[in-house]
This record gives C-alpha cells, sequence and structure tokens, in this order.
C-alpha cells in the first residue's frame, strides 16, 4: 500500500530571511506525520504529529506564535476530518490551548462537532489536552507587531496537511491562528468542512490555504475534491481549483491534495506556499517555497 503524506506552511509571501525557516518547519512536519506512516500509524495520527510541529513553531500562524486579533489576543481555529467514515471535528475561537489540532481529532473520535470558544476549551480540559494561559501562545515578534501597527508580510493564514496510511485512509487536518487585527470571534474558513478541509477515501482529500472570506464562497477544499474526482491528476486538480477561485473573487489561496493512489499535488496564486512532502518510493521528503510548474507522477 502506497504511504503518502504533504504538510503546508500557509499561502503567504515568504521574506528571504524567513525561508530557511519555512522550509526547516515544513520539513519537520512532514517527517513527523512520515514516521508515524512508516512505523503503521493511522493518517489521523501522522496528520495530528505534523501539525503539532507547525503548532509549536512560531514561523507559522498556527498555535504558539500566531497572530492577535483586535483585542491583542490568540484566538485559535482547527479541524480534522477523516475520509472512510467521513468523520470529523471542529473547534474555533479557542484560548489557552496549545495544541487545537489534537483537540479537533479528539472532538472526532468522539463525535462529529463543532466547538466554539469557552465550550471548546472546557472540552480541550476535560479531555487532557495540553492547557497554557492564553498570554503563553504570544510570541515576542507578534507581540511587537500588533503593538507597533506594522505591515506583516510573513504570516500564512493557515497551517494544513493530508496524508494516506496503509489502509487507504486519508485524513486532512488545518490549524490556524486567523488574521492579524481580526475582529475577535472572527471564524475563517479553516474549521469548516468543505470550505478549510475535506476528505473522502474514494475521491482524494485536501487542505487549503489563503484568504477565508474568499475561500468560504467557493468551498474551495471541496470544490478541489470534485476535479480530483474527474479524473484529474492532484497537481492539475489543485491548479484548476485555484484558478476557479481566482475567477470568482478577489483574494489569495493554496491547496494542497493526496489522491487515493497516493499522488499528491499543490497549488497557490499567492506570492510563495511552503510546502513539504513524502510518498512511497522517496528517500525523504521534498520541500519547497513556491511552485514552479506542474509536475505529473
Amino acid at each position: 500500500m502506497v504511504l503518502s503524506i504533504i504538510v503546508h506552511g500557509g499561502a503567504k509571501t515568504i521574506t528571504e530571511d524567513k525561508v530557511a525557516a519555512n522550509n526547516a518547519g515544513c520539513t519537520a512536519a512532514a517527517e513527523a506525520g512520515w514516521a508515524v506512516l512508516a512505523s503503521g500509524g493511522t493518517a489521523a495520527e501522522a496528520v495530528e504529529a505534523a501539525i503539532r510541529v507547525l503548532e509549536a513553531d512560531q514561523t507559522f500562524n498556527a498555535g504558539f506564535g500566531s497572530v492577535l486579533n483586535n483585542q491583542g489576543e490568540v484566538e485559535l481555529d482547527a479541524a480534522m476530518m477523516e475520509g472512510g467514515s467521513l468523520a470529523w471535528g471542529a473547534l474555533a475561537n479557542v484560548q489557552g490551548v496549545c495544541h487545537p489540532i489534537s483537540v479537533a481529532r479528539k472532538i472526532m473520535d468522539k463525535k462529529p462537532m463543532f466547538l466554539v470558544a469557552d465550550h471548546a476549551e472546557h472540552f480541550a480540559a476535560e479531555s487532557g489536552a495540553e492547557m497554557c494561559t492564553k498570554e503563553d501562545l504570544i510570541a515576542d515578534e507578534q507581540q511587537e507587531e500588533w503593538e507597533e501597527e506594522k505591515e506583516v508580510i510573513d504570516r500564512p493564514n493557515t497551517v494544513g496537511c493530508v496524508a494516506l496510511d496503509s489502509s487507504g485512509t486519508l485524513v486532512a487536518g488545518t490549524s490556524t491562528g486567523g488574521t492579524m487585527n481580526k475582529p475577535a470571534g472572527r471564524v475563517g474558513d479553516s474549521a469548516i468542512i468543505g470550505s478549510g478541509l475535506y476528505a473522502e477515501n474514494e475521491q482524494g482529500a485536501c487542505s487549503t490555504t489563503g484568504d477565508g472570506e474568499s475561500i468560504m464562497p467557493l468551498v474551495l477544499a471541496k470544490t478541489a475534491i470534485d476535479i480530483l474526482a474527474s479524473g484529474k491528476h492532484p497537481d492539475e486538480a489543485a491548479k484548476m481549483a485555484i484558478e476557479t477561485l481566482a475567477s470568482k473573487v478577489a483574494g489569495e489561496a493554496g491547496c494542497i491534495l493526496i489522491d487515493p493512489q497516493g499522488r499528491v499535488g499543490w497549488a497557490h496564486n499567492s506570492t510563495d506556499m511552503a510546502c513539504a512532502y513524502r510518498t512511497s518510493g522517496m528517500d525523504k521528503v521534498a520541500v519547497f517555497t513556491k511552485k514552479k510548474q506542474l509536475v505529473h507522477r
């Protein structure tokens, strides 16, 4: 059985001084997920492991180091979907949760629900998730950017991962801090099934990134999966999905895809998008900060 994993660190502009950090973070995330798959673990375990790495890395806008809202606080969203049973779990506007992706998986495993704010935080604490003070999630760089009202360049909207395990199960996951200076309580696409992520074993799995207000009306993740299911290679399906968005609404976006055969694809209309993947037959993770051309395998 083919194993496959792909991660993204967000559709954005990557400044020269952040290239190495983006490459290192995405490589570490893909390697963490691949280690799970290679040892016989499930796709859900692999996606959780990969995204936890990104949530702990302040290079990315998820978990520690997320952007601050208009109240100067970090509010986090995350979701996970499993392609066999179509089970899913989502949470939004949480504070003081170290790894929202782990809570999304706990919700998915218990009962598909979308929990928000303090109710999601109570669920996280009662489920044994790692908790912290809300201040612990604020990195110095993001605090300074918020206080000085700096123009934020190298901050993505979402991190995500898609994986295929030895049983043929596909899983997609997302995690985000949203957008800088967003209104408190704002929820984007990342935790919304069909927009920020989608997984179905017979069709494929997708995680998106970018401007949520542009992604949601296009239901971008499901749009990409529908294109993929029409027989397109994941690279082509990803490109077509992003072109569809760009033709209908303004905004930047990107997506990553895996089909049931374990082939990967990704595309973006932002200047850059950090991405890393590994599939069976590869001896190490491939990592990029920009999509240069379509490659069909």
